[in-house]
C-alpha cells in the first residue's frame, strides 16, 4: 500500500541547507531537530566549535 506524504512538515538543515521532512522517530522531538542527518549534526558541531576557538 503506497502512501503519499505531501502533508508532512519540513525544515531546512542548518549545515547543508537542504530541506528535510518529518520522520516518525522525530515525533516527540520535532521542535528540537535542527539537522537532517547524523553527518550534518557532527559537521555542524565541528564548525560551531571551530568558530568559538
Amino acid at each position: 500500500m503506497a502512501h503519499k506524504k505531501p502533508h508532512l512538515p519540513s525544515k531546512v538543515c542548518l549545515t547543508c541547507e537542504r530541506p528535510f521532512t518529518w520522520r516518525k522517530k522525530w515525533a516527540r522531538c520535532w521542535d528540537d531537530v535542527r539537522y537532517c542527518s547524523d553527518r550534518c549534526r557532527r559537521e555542524g558541531r565541528r564548525h560551531a566549535r571551530a568558530a568559538t576557538h
